[in-house]
């Protein structure tokens, strides 16, 4: 009797590139290679090499302004030491008012007498001073305008300054002001000096600074006729300010 041959149940393998492609065996034919896709390269590294020349120049640069910073203070301390500088002082000296009247339209007429006494009071600093602008005020109005020359100021110096200032031609006054003007038999004056002042080290010459001298508490009586009233400036004071311009901007 002859055998009865049963097919297998279990599916035939199938070849390795078959497999993993999924594609069904060729028959007969060359079977299909696999190619994987080429892969992205990665991106290349950040390069930190900016950054730290960055932080290096900034290190550097304060470095060295904190050194400058140190040798200015340093070099300052040394001139200071050595030649003590102190401000110039001022003081008024005298000071009559010759005429002041002001007219019912509120015309004013003035004159001054002015002495302001100048001090040097360093032993190795010599002062020159420009042409100084003065201006006399008495309830915040300007009543008399005048100019001081041109001066050089050696050392341990004293130099009296004089002046006449009058008021400006034409000048006319508010109706307060001219009330309060003609009403009064006294005056309280105030004294504004602008100027610019350099110093003399040796055979070195500063820079102009900006110097400007207030000076309060000055009294006078309103002049009656022809004769001249002199001023009680007893318990006058003057304050000097240093007007430093360093770029744009001014530091008194």
């Amino acid at each position: 009797m002859a055998e009865r041959v049963h097919p297998s149940a279990k599916p035939t393998a199938q070849p390795p590139q078959a497999a993993a492609t999924g594609a069904p065996p060729s028959k007969g034919g060359p079977l299909p290679v696999y190619r994987p896709q080429p892969r992205k390269p990665p991106p290349p590294p950040r390069r930190r090499w900016r950054r730290s020349c960055c932080c290096s120049c900034c290190l550097w640069f304060t470095l060295i302004l904190f050194l400058l910073i140190l040798l200015s203070a340093a070099s300052f301390g040394v001139f200071y030491f050595i030649y003590r500088p102190q401000r110039p002082a001022f003081a008024v000296s005298a000071l009559r008012l010759a005429a002041f009247n002001v007219s019912a339209g509120g015309r004013l007429s003035s004159r001054l007498d002015l002495n302001v006494t100048a001090r040097n009071p360093n032993r190795k600093l010599v002062f020159l001073y420009d042409p100084s602008s003065v201006s006399v005020f008495s309830g915040g109005v300007d009543v008399g305008d005048g100019s001081f020359p041109a001066f050089r100021q050696g050392e341990k110096n004293t130099t009296l300054l004089s002046a006449t200032l009058a008021a400006g031609s034409g000048q006319t006054l508010n109706s307060a002001a001219t009330r309060d003007l003609r009403g009064r038999t006294r005056l309280s004056l105030e004294i504004d000096v602008d100027t610019n002042v350099g110093v003399k080290i040796g055979n070195l010459k500063t820079k102009r600074i900006g110097v400007k001298v207030q000076c309060s508490g000055i009294d006078v009586a309103v002049p009656t006729g022809k004769a001249a009233a002199t001023a009680s400036s007893s318990n006058a004071a003057c304050k000097v300010k240093l007007r430093i311009k360093i770029w744009k901007w001014t530091i008194s």
